[in-house]
């Protein structure tokens, strides 16, 4: 019998639920506690969750509590019949969106069990992007498509799964609120599907990471105009060493937090004040310098993904047309540089440091 990593299955229990169209099924049938124990696949469609989440919520919005979990009821829908209950904890997260947002983003907190018997002391947590306030449900769509981008051109990137959610507040009756938000998939879980060992040193540079994954990275915040990320103390980044690699020393840099971008262009995002920047529109390369010839190879890895890149945008359903629009402008900006080569190389070269 083929041998299934237990984090992977308390994960996958919940990720690979089929949708369903009805938009609140919180008066149906009550749902079953979950006694799953199958491999039931992970991040692996873009088909939209389903989901219930019963809490507190108004000691949660008081609070915003980081460092005491609350107790939490996490109803799966599988149509518009089924569902399954977890119980789980969760608790506030976040920097800028947890002094914001009325409504921070939460880290859920799975227990997770092995054929040893259940450790409670042990957990699976899992990063979800919440709507922060009610007018922001555009910021959280287009900072879900910039993961969705990233994924097309590296597998060493994190998945994500957009999900309707009803949050259903245990302490008063209240509406429930309906809306969305999106999970990332876990640090460990993208290690083991890459094959490879998180690094956790905040001494680490840009001279560390192996270079074609470095400028990957630098030119793709280039791109979507983010300068609200660093190797250094591993701010808004995670690094990877592939096991079994060639390239002793060398990891992989694995990027998110994207609200601060150009691209997605919250209201809240301001440049950091040492780069002289006017807003977020602005864009500045913050990667290593390289010659002309290692910045073409990796710039034709982004024409070459231009079609599909816009495709991802235009081709999402739940994002207004105004906004897309926006967002496939401020990208043809970088592709008008891009595409001939010589323009865009010369800022990179006039804004690169070799750190």
């Amino acid at each position: 019998m083929k041998k299934v990593n237990f984090s992977q299955i308390i994960l996958a229990i919940f990720f690979a639920l089929p949708a369903f169209s009805q938009n609140d099924t919180i008066d149906g049938p009550p749902a079953a506690f979950d006694t799953m124990q199958q491999d039931l696949g992970l991040f692996n469609s873009d088909e939209i969750l389903i989901l219930s989440l019963r809490f507190d919520i108004t000691e949660y919005m008081r609070k915003k509590p980081r460092d005491e979990y609350l107790k939490a009821i996490l109803t799966y829908h599988f149509n518009e019949r089924d569902s399954v209950n977890k119980e789980i904890s969760l608790k506030s997260r976040g920097i800028t969106r947890y002094d914001f947002c009325n409504f921070p983003p939460i880290s859920l907190n799975f227990n997770k069990s092995d054929s040893q018997g259940n450790d409670l002391k042990k957990r699976e947590k899992i990063k979800m992007v919440t709507h922060c306030r009610s007018e922001n449900a555009e910021y959280l769509f287009k900072e879900y498509l910039v993961y969705k981008l990233y994924n097309l051109l590296t597998d060493y990137s994190f998945k994500v799964r957009l999900t309707r959610i009803n949050y259903i507040n245990t302490s008063k009756k209240s509406n429930v609120i309906n809306t969305y938000a999106f999970l990332i998939e876990p640090l460990n879980i993208l290690a083991e599907r890459t094959n490879s060992t998180p690094v956790d040193l905040p001494a680490l540079t840009q001279k560390n990471i192996i270079p074609a994954f470095m400028d990957r990275m630098a030119i793709f915040n280039y791109m979507i105009g983010n300068t609200d990320w660093a190797v250094t103390k591993l701010h808004n980044c995670k690094v990877l060493s592939v096991n079994n690699s060639n390239i002793p020393g060398l990891g992989i840099a694995v990027p998110y937090d994207f609200d601060y971008s150009g691209l997605v262009d919250t209201h809240y995002a301001v440049p950091a004040e040492p780069l002289g920047l006017e807003s977020v529109r602005q864009r500045r390369y913050l990667g290593r310098c390289r010659s002309e010839e290692e910045y073409k190879i990796v710039l034709k890895e982004f024409v070459e993904k231009k079609s599909d890149f816009y495709r991802t945008i235009n081709e999402f359903p739940y994002l207004n047309e105004k906004s897309k629009k926006k967002m496939i402008s401020y990208l043809d900006e970088f592709f008008s540089e891009a595409e001939t080569a010589s323009i865009i190389i010369k800022n990179l070269l006039r804004e690169c440091d070799n750190f």
